[in-house]
């Protein structure tokens, strides 16, 4: 499915929503503007079995207020009907007494309902909401369009039936079907997904379980998870009908399957991805991204697609009358994709992925696989001290305090993704990067650049320096102080991580947005 399907489905959709909304304002609430959300639903006998768990779950009172962290709630609500069809469909409660009474879910249940941020429908994102749910969980949007119809699903489980309704503090969108909390791991989903079970199998013989079996909640310090996977389908179309089948084609001469070096086990581990990606966040990007087998993968989403591996692989062929067209990427499956698990997030594809042998590609690198930071940003904007080395995994500094800054994700900041690291003094600083491909490289850090106090600065990678002296106090302006700042070339001789350490050699602010490696 192309991208331009969901650019028509957004405008379609956005035409629903205008009309629907216009509906909304009108439906007995004069002056809705000074609803709130727990007026909207007390004063309709259609939600009082949603009205029951929020009070049963002690929520009630949030929906009555603003969003101390930010500047509203929105909230996906069930009515009475949606409500029973999600009993209908559970395998847990058998009625809302049954739900009522379990108090540590029926807490959770209500708070999974709201984002802790304001989203109209053209806000949806076509992937995970910046902004996590009470419960800290994220929720997923797919953009649905049929012949006569567009409408938006969270989850891939509930439709938006109602949207955009607005009240004193957020917006409303009515579901058809509550939603149910994320439960489950990476590996449990597959557990209890018998189509996968070929994937599955051979997760199992290669040990590598425990790279999607944890709760990323639980475990702060790691990182999630994205896992790619192949439908037991789509191997059949390989000729691939067993795990005896996959081992023969991955490593017919090799059975030591736990070994790192193992065909089999880098195969696996090709699937999987450091960090939660969603569709949205692969989208306009065209770049190699790490995993846990030895190379990494090729994503390319600048065009109508999103194609992995593009150019590497042969697939099929069609010939038509003065034309030839060759399929050598493999496609997401967009409907399906977008499932958030405990560990992650799943997508599946439409060919068998196999390690390819990988180019270079603009590697930036912005801190993002640091979990104590994700979850700082995940609880609204502001400044937080660093007080410990231990709270973070590739991050190391000496001589003065670190912060980290974010400034929301709302509105646009000089900075990438409005958040960087803050030093001020005589500082040393060690960013531990992700593995790169080997291969030569441009360097280049982004800095403030515009501000009399700033250090000056040396860089290193891997205790070599790289250029010469890197003067922060000049080079950015009023209204964009960060800039990208070249340094000099680097050659990497194999695939793996490299340290870039900053040295003050005149103290001051260093405000640290990325450092960007750009093929020769």
């Amino acid at each position: 499915m192309k991208k331009l399907k969901y650019i028509f489905g957004i405008f379609l959709a956005l035409l629903i929503s205008s009309c629907t909304e216009e509906e909304a304002l009108e439906a007995n609430f004069e002056g809705l503007i000074k609803v709130t959300m727990y007026d909207y639903i007390k004063d309709d006998d259609k939600f009082s079995g949603f009205l029951e768990i929020l009070e049963k779950g002690g929520i009630d009172k949030t929906l009555s207020a603003f969003n101390p962290h930010g500047n509203g709630y929105t909230l996906f609500l069930p009515d009475n009907n949606a409500l029973e069809k999600f009993i209908d469909q559970s395998q847990q409660f058998s009625s809302l007494d049954d739900l009522l009474n379990d108090e540590e879910y029926v807490r959770a249940f209500g708070r999974y309902h709201i984002i802790n941020m304001i989203a109209q429908t053209n806000d949806f994102p076509f992937g995970a909401f910046p902004q996590p749910t009470l419960t800290f969980d994220f929720l997923t949007v797919s953009f649905i369009t049929e012949t006569d119809s567009s409408y938006y699903k969270i989850n891939n489980q509930a439709s938006v039936i109602r949207p955009n309704i607005e009240v004193a503090n957020g917006y409303i969108h009515l579901i058809d079907v509550a939603l149910t909390p994320v439960t489950m791991t990476t590996y449990q989903w597959l557990e209890q997904n018998s189509g996968f079970s070929i994937f599955k199998e051979a997760v199992d013989l290669t040990g590598l379980q425990h790279l999607i079996d944890f709760n990323i909640r639980e475990e702060t310090n790691r990182q999630a998870v994205t896992a790619l996977l192949e439908h037991d389908t789509i191997y059949n179309k390989q000729g691939i009908y067993s795990i005896d089948d996959l081992k023969q084609k991955i490593s017919p001469d090799n059975t030591d399957y736990t070994n790192p070096s193992n065909p089999l086990y880098n195969f696996v581990g090709y699937h999987f991805l450091p960090g939660r990606f969603f569709i949205d966040n692969f989208s306009d990007v065209a770049t190699n991204y790490n995993t846990f087998g030895e190379v990494p993968v090729n994503i390319n989403g600048l065009g109508l697609d999103i194609m992995i591996n593009r150019g590497r692989e042969v697939f099929d062929t069609i010939i038509l009358p003065g034309d030839t067209t060759f399929i050598d990427f493999i496609l997401f499956n967009y409907d399906a994709s977008n499932v958030v698990t405990q560990s992650g997030s799943i997508h599946f594809i439409d060919r068998v992925l196999q390690q390819q042998r990988p180019t270079r590609s603009i590697q930036n690198f912005q801190f993002n696989e640091e979990p104590y930071l994700i979850a700082f940003k995940q609880q609204g904007e502001g400044t937080l001290l660093i007080e410990s080395p231990e709270l973070l995994n590739r991050i190391d500094w000496s001589g003065t305090d670190l912060y980290f800054i974010f400034h929301g994700s709302v509105g646009e900041h000089s900075a990438w993704q409005n958040d960087y690291l803050f030093l001020d003094g005589d500082f040393t600083i060690t960013y531990t990067i992700p593995r790169i491909v080997q291969g030569a490289y441009d360097v280049q850090i982004r800095a403030d650049a515009f501000d009399p106090s700033n250090a000056i600065v040396e860089v290193y990678i891997d205790g070599n320096k790289i250029g010469g002296i890197v003067d922060l106090t000049t080079g950015g302006n009023a209204n964009n102080p960060f800039q990208f700042l070249d340094l000099g070339p680097v050659e990497f001789t194999s695939y793996s991580e490299h340290t870039v350490e900053v040295r003050s050699i005149v103290p001051g602010r260093f405000l640290w947005d990325v450092v960007r490696f750009l093929p020769r």
